[in-house]
């Protein structure tokens, strides 16, 4: 099976900016043995904003653009650095791929990037793909790493996109305003009513929330992709999805 991960911000970091390596460890861990499995693991990590930030030691996320972009390249590095030690503690390689909306919108770079994507799931490689902000304007950001992973699962026609988030799914109300809020299980079908449910941004250091899942199960589910929003806190969920146990999530089927 091939396998599209997604990891935010809020999962990979406290809210100085600082790593969470707690989480990144066991993110990883299970990675790996998911890997050792005989699945094909495709990683998109945010989180280099706000690595940055907790590296530079910077009081808030930086508005400006160049400073924004500068922050991501320091970011970028540390972020890597950690991945790349924490994997090869269970012998998996990793490889870094940075991207922009012309990476999926240009015919000759979107095929460039699927030969590449093949020839490394190939050679047993881990890819590790972020939004290439250290060059990205407005013009040519896709803007989330929720729509990023999705186009990236059609791209590599993945059968599995997971998105962690710092919540169980996708509620019938904000669990986090009400108590009395309902995991939804299963969605088969994308109505209006369920874009009216996806209200609320991400956490202060992130970009997401649950209206870019949303946007990012349309482009998964009609690739034929099945989608799967998740809470980042446990990653060991993915054993129960890839075994089919029931568990704390909400199921996008696929559109085939």
């Amino acid at each position: 099976m091939k396998i599209v991960v997604k990891v935010g911000t809020s999962t990979l970091a406290y809210a100085t900016g600082h790593l969470n390596l707690r989480h990144m460890e066991r993110l990883c861990r299970v990675l790996s043995d998911v890997k050792n499995m005989g699945h094909e693991v495709i990683l998109v990590s945010s989180g280099a904003v706000a690595t940055g930030i907790g590296m530079l030691n910077l009081r808030e996320r930086p508005t400006e653009i160049a400073a924004k972009q500068a922050t991501a390249a320091v970011g970028q590095c540390e972020l890597m650095n950690t991945y790349g030690k924490a994997f090869g503690q269970y012998n998996h390689t990793v490889a870094q791929i940075l991207l922009t909306t012309s990476d999926f919108s240009h015919d000759d770079r979107h095929a460039n990037f699927s030969n590449t994507m093949a020839c490394l799931l190939e050679m047993g490689v881990l890819p590790i793909i972020n939004e290439n902000d250290t060059v990205a304007t407005e013009e040519f950001s896709i803007g989330d790493n929720d729509t990023l992973s999705a186009l990236v699962a059609a791209s590599v026609k993945a059968d599995l996109l997971v998105l962690f988030s710092d919540i169980d799914g996708l509620f019938d109300k904000d669990p986090r305003k009400h108590s009395d809020a309902k995991l939804i299980a299963e969605v088969s079908q994308i109505a209006a009513e369920l874009e009216t449910i996806a209200e609320g941004a991400g956490s202060m250091l992130g970009t997401g929330g649950m209206k870019t899942k949303l946007c990012a199960a349309k482009i998964a589910t009609e690739s034929g992709c099945e989608m799967v929003i998740a809470n980042g806190e446990t990653p060991e969920i993915l054993y129960d999805l890839l075994e089919n146990r029931p568990c704390a999530c909400t199921k996008f089927l696929a559109r085939r």
